[in-house]
């Protein structure tokens, strides 16, 4: 299936050619004047100069070319030689008939499908996730849908901080405010065949609550303190040669930690096919040194020892890649240089994708630099999709009334509570049982949540704005949802009736711009994907909703004579099925009444 901007494209393109104009000049674009025209092309301006004649003689070949195309009802010249195409109805409604009849409602697949590895959330071990967390699980699970949906074979890893020196922080905390846990660390750890997978009960009364107390004050002292530091350093050294107490231990941080995860991501609708850490890539380290050593990628400077991956005419100098610390470890960079080579390994991805702070962007184009130099990845394979920050209204990170970082899970909660009191203040779901209530108040949180930030283009800080966000009025998700929900509704009062969906046809101007809209929709998901950026897509599933509240104040269904009320039934069922598609690779799911 094809859009009508390619068909038409094809033809305008077809008909410059016929009079000399330059490959590539005959784009058509939607219409900025949509009283006046579907679509338009520019091209008789670009091809101009390369015929030397004036625009407007170029643009009037070309409507001669494109006369008595049965898919235009009219073409005309405006300005020095803008050319606008009003699309003929019977085309539009033959278009429209085709995304009905489409299982896809008109989304085409990629023509060469890749293996791609998107990594996202990026959540700590020992540490609940904090609003920082947001924008990289949403945007990751928008993306992991989206190239999944297009065809892509696509592993989602959320990528866990689950190694290094703050995990040997928290074991030294942990076990100073324990003596029962030191003392049990210290004999596991003087067992060389202890079982490390095994439970150890003392352990097992480590929450993530103690953790989260733990960690700030560890990492002020090993700020501090030199002796605490060099501790530290030393736990971490225990922990990654799994000296048994150590690992035991922190297997316990992660297991806690897990069930955290899980509950936060799972009222996110947040999925991964791997729940991977550093840890995972540690092992490949020792001899990813060897290789690198071995292809002469490694310089030793001032005891450590380095990559350096600058290039003549970068415009800003980037620092090396540290590999191995001077004390002999393997830093952050290293780990993420093993995770590369470990995807290679295990999956062989042709792109991998990085949802992460755009803040990152420096040390992403280091590693990737590394890992082209090593041929751990071809050039180009890799990518840092990086995002801005959620603000507050003082422009500045998101944080709680008393300045602190404000949790993921009381987020969510908070985001939960506004949306049962914006449905009590609509009536709305009153009807309903507590458990469908709270049902529908999660969705519409989750929807408020998630279209205010993809609605944005990634790149962008926004103002997190949870009145405006949760109004069932507007640019938002309960909006988007309230509109699905109108259509489910009047499509259960059709079934009940009797009326079922017949042939599409096209009277209307109401109806035009709604299968316009319709036809709109894999150019928007070609955006999305091609630029890593959902709004193109939120952006879609926004106008659809405004299209259909057009259509139905100005086309009545129910009452219209059979074959028109057929039609428009048939109109409503598509504009239902694209939306739910749309809101659903956002990571939206929506209710069946409200």
């Amino acid at each position: 299936m094809t859009d009508l901007k390619r068909q038409l494209g094809e033809a305008v393109e077809a008909a410059f050619a016929a009079v000399g104009a330059p490959a590539g000049v005959g784009r058509v674009t939607v219409s900025d004047r949509p009283d006046l025209a579907d679509f338009q092309s520019n091209g008789a301006m670009a091809a101009a100069k390369a015929l030397g004649k004036p625009p407007r003689d170029i643009a009037q070949a070309v409507v001669e070319r494109l006369a008595g195309d049965p898919r235009l009802a009219g073409v005309d010249i405006a300005g020095p030689g803008f050319i606008n195409l009003k699309v003929a109805d019977a085309f539009i409604a033959a278009r429209a008939q085709a995304i009905a009849d489409d299982p896809r409602t008109g989304a085409e697949r990629l023509a060469a499908p890749r293996r791609v590895m998107i990594d996202y959330a990026g959540p700590n071990v020992a540490k609940p996730m904090h609003v920082g967390h947001l924008r990289s699980s949403i945007l990751g699970e928008s993306l992991k849908r989206l190239y999944r949906f297009r065809g892509d074979e696509v592993l989602g890893d959320a990528h866990f901080g689950d190694w290094g020196y703050q995990m040997g922080l928290l074991i030294g905390a942990v076990c100073d405010e324990n003596p029962a846990i030191a003392a049990e660390v210290a004999r596991l750890n003087a067992a060389p065949d202890a079982d490390l997978d095994q439970i150890v009960e003392t352990f097992e009364t480590v929450t993530l609550a103690d953790l989260d107390r733990l960690y700030p004050e560890a990492a002020a002292k090993g700020k501090a303190d030199p002796d605490y530091r060099d501790r530290a350093r030393k736990l971490t050294a225990e922990l990654q040669a799994k000296a048994p107490g150590a690992y035991i231990l922190w297997r316990r941080f992660a297991r806690v930690t897990r069930v955290a995860l899980e509950r936060d991501f799972a009222s996110l609708g947040v999925t991964f096919d791997l729940w991977k850490g550093e840890s995972d890539a540690d092992p490949l380290i020792p001899a990813m040194v060897e290789d690198l050593d071995a292809k002469g990628l490694l310089v030793d400077d001032q005891g450590a020892r380095i990559i350096r991956v600058a290039r003549q005419g970068d415009k800003r100098e980037l620092p090396p890649l540290l590999v191995v610390s001077s004390e002999g470890s393997a830093m952050y960079g290293t780990t993420d240089l093993a995770t590369i080579l470990d995807r290679k390994q295990s999956f062989d991805p042709q792109f991998t994708i990085y949802a992460v702070d755009q803040r990152q962007t420096d040390h992403f184009e280091i590693v990737f630099r590394a890992a082209y130099m090593a041929g751990y990845a071809p050039e180009g394979a890799l990518e840092h999709v990086g995002f801005g920050t959620m603000n507050g209204t003082d422009g500045k990170p998101f944080k709680t009334r008393e300045g602190g970082v404000l949790k993921l899970g009381d987020l969510i909660e908070m985001t939960r509570e506004k949306a049962r009191e914006r449905l009590h203040e609509a009536k709305l779901g009153e009807d309903l049982s507590p458990e469908a209530f709270e049902d529908i108040a999660a969705k519409v949180a989750v929807a408020a949540l998630k279209f205010a930030d993809l609605q944005n283009y990634r790149g962008t800080s926004y103002v997190f704005d949870l009145d405006r966000f949760m109004s069932f009025e507007g640019k938002t998700g309960p909006y988007l949802l309230y509109q699905a929900v109108r259509v489910k509704s009047l499509l259960r009062r059709a079934e009940a009736e009797g009326v079922t969906p017949g042939p599409i046809t096209i009277g209307e101007p109401a109806e035009r711009d709604l299968a316009l809209t319709l036809d709109a929709f894999e150019a928007a998901l070609a955006e999305a994907y091609d630029k890593k950026a959902p709004n193109a897509l939120a952006e879609h599933a926004f106008r659809l909703a405004q299209a259909f509240s057009k259509f139905y104040a100005a086309c009545p269904i129910m009452g219209a004579e059979p074959a028109v009320r057929s039609s428009r039934l048939a109109l409503a069922t598509t504009m239902l099925r694209q939306l739910e598609l749309a809101l659903d690779l956002l990571g939206i799911a929506t209710p069946e009444r409200m």
